[in-house]
């Protein structure tokens, strides 16, 4: 069984998450913080609602396969195949109304990210990849259902390069200056995009995104995507990203370089 076969169990899994997510959006709900008096670290009733469900579902659709989530932890996560799941990645966006979030469903095999979808409800589009190729779906200009592969853009170096990060302050104060001295380099910086600048990267919008302190809910339904674009994503210091922490994912190989010199002396 190859990943292909899961996608319309993904689908599946998109459309009751956004079921349980948007009733809440942009409406009161009760909410917490995370962080123990650290940075803030928001969670709500939708991100619980939606993960409960996604987890209720492949219990009874596979129920030898693991899970990761970010709101109820790991189970099984030795077997050949783990769904990593965040119910809403980027949720501070989501409780300040803006829709800059959405829900992030990858599927491992034998430890390997082999598939992933980055799902927005309330824009209805998906950004959905195997690492071969990657495409997004949604609506057109006049309404319609619309769909199209996704390419990266090729970039000659870091003075050319629009870079994303979600914030900063995000990053750990010993890699901070790391990080301000690329930012230095690039044409362009942005915050606040979370899951949409990985997939803004995968659609040739932006060149670099780079960020530090990641778990492996945040990352791994993302790595198909870019890669399937043709893009390229790693840790500060080249390695496997799939478990997270300092991240860097560029469209064109020479940006991947050149951050990659400039971020590994951190480490």
């Amino acid at each position: 069984m190859t990943a292909v076969d899961f996608v319309p169990f993904v689908e599946r899994l998109a459309k009751i998450s956004g079921e349980a997510i948007m009733p809440f959006f942009r409406a009161a709900f009760a909410m917490e913080d995370k962080s123990g008096g650290g940075v803030f670290d928001p969670v709500t009733e939708a991100d619980r609602a939606a993960e409960a469900a996604m987890r209720r579902l492949i219990g009874e659709a596979f129920p030898h396969h693991g899970v990761i989530g970010e709101e109820f932890g790991a189970e099984r996560q030795d077997s050949e195949y783990v769904w990593v799941l965040d119910p809403i990645d980027g949720t501070k966006s989501f409780i300040a109304g803006l829709p800059l979030w959405g829900t992030l469903i990858g599927l491992l095999h034998k430890g390997a990210p082999c598939y992933g979808l980055m799902h927005q409800p309330f824009t209805r589009e998906k950004f959905f990849g195997d690492g071969e190729a990657a495409h997004w779906a949604g609506r057109g200009a006049n309404g319609e259902t619309a769909s199209r592969r996704l390419l990266t853009r090729p970039c000659s170096g870091l003075d050319r390069a629009t870079l994303m990060t979600t914030s900063p302050k995000l990053i750990p104060e010993p890699l901070r200056p790391h990080y301000d001295a690329l930012e230095a380099k690039t044409r362009l910086a942005r915050y606040g995009g979370d899951c949409y600048a990985y997939c803004m990267l995968a659609a040739g919008h932006v060149d670099l995104v780079v960020e530090a302190g990641l778990n492996a809910y945040d990352i791994v339904a993302l790595i198909p995507i870019v890669r399937g674009a043709g893009g390229i994503v790693t840790t500060w210091d080249g390695g496997d990203p799939s478990r997270g922490g300092a991240i860097v994912a560029a469209g064109d190989k020479r940006v991947h370089e050149q951050a990659i010199e400039a971020l590994s002396a951190a480490l």
